[in-house]
């Protein structure tokens, strides 16, 4: 079976949130993480649709009941827990994966730098930064047996120090942050390999930690990200871009 990594992209998609083409999924497996709820979830829901063969991973597969309901292939995975981490790899041991969408990532924090509590940084660091390092390091030989080649990194506009104009979010901003250089270093790394390593903003989307005000519906977010990155091609590897597509300042 091949996997894609549920990592990144779609064609065809309307701002409506339409799934995609099934042209651009068919025959694809893609692997997301924290696929339970929100953009995970809903990114499982739109390739599925569009014909790819979706690995879905959440912290207790066994309470993830819309994920499992959707009938795809769903794994058990803790970003932050490394014996969780070799354990997926092991069982995904020598199976290709075309494309590796790390999507689980936590928020936890609101306030402003002087009230920042240490602790809880630390913790959004190993969700938002140091997960995606635990999962593609176990996944790059599946990446490297893949057709695709492709790892998008779930970041933010938040994540964007040439766009903070008001401060505040110390912890999550810098996760985001440090995972677009994270991103752009293993572009780098693995260029001569053709692989495309994308950091993406979802945009303020309506969920559990976007928030009710937020413009974007789940299904506007992801049909954008997906339909912005099916085209991309090993020349746009190190990017960071947001769900319709323009570039975003570092």
């Amino acid at each position: 079976m091949r996997l894609i990594l549920v990592i990144l992209f779609v064609v065809g998609l309307g701002v409506g949130g339409a799934v995609a083409e099934e042209s651009a999924w068919g025959g694809q497996t893609v692997l997301v993480t924290g696929a339970n709820r929100g953009l995970g979830l809903e990114f499982v829901r739109q390739l599925q649709a569009a014909g790819a063969e979706v690995i879905g991973t959440a912290r207790k597969p066994e309470s993830a009941e819309e994920l499992q309901a959707l009938g795809v292939r769903v794994m058990q995975l803790d970003v932050t827990d490394p014996v969780s981490v070799a354990a997926l790899a092991a069982k995904l041991d020598g199976e290709p994966l075309d494309v590796l969408l790390n999507n689980a990532g936590a928020f936890l924090e609101h306030g402003d730098f002087e009230s920042a509590d240490p602790e809880a940084v630390l913790k959004v660091y190993n969700i938002n930064t140091v997960g995606p390092i635990r999962v593609t390091q176990a996944l790059l030989s599946n990446l490297r047996l893949g057709q695709h080649k492709m790892i998008m990194n779930m970041s933010s506009g938040l994540g964007s120090i040439a766009g903070n104009e008001s401060g505040g979010m110390v912890g999550y901003r810098s996760s985001k942050a440090a995972l677009n250089m994270q991103t752009h270093t293993l572009a780098r790394e693995l260029a001569d390999e053709d692989f495309i390593c994308i950091a993406m903003s979802p945009g303020w989307v309506r969920t559990d930690m976007g928030g009710e005000n937020a413009k974007l519906s789940p299904a506007e977010s992801i049909s954008g990200m997906l339909n912005t990155l099916a085209p991309l091609t090993p020349a746009d590897t190190g990017k960071y871009l947001n769900h319709d597509g323009t570039q975003l300042p570092w």
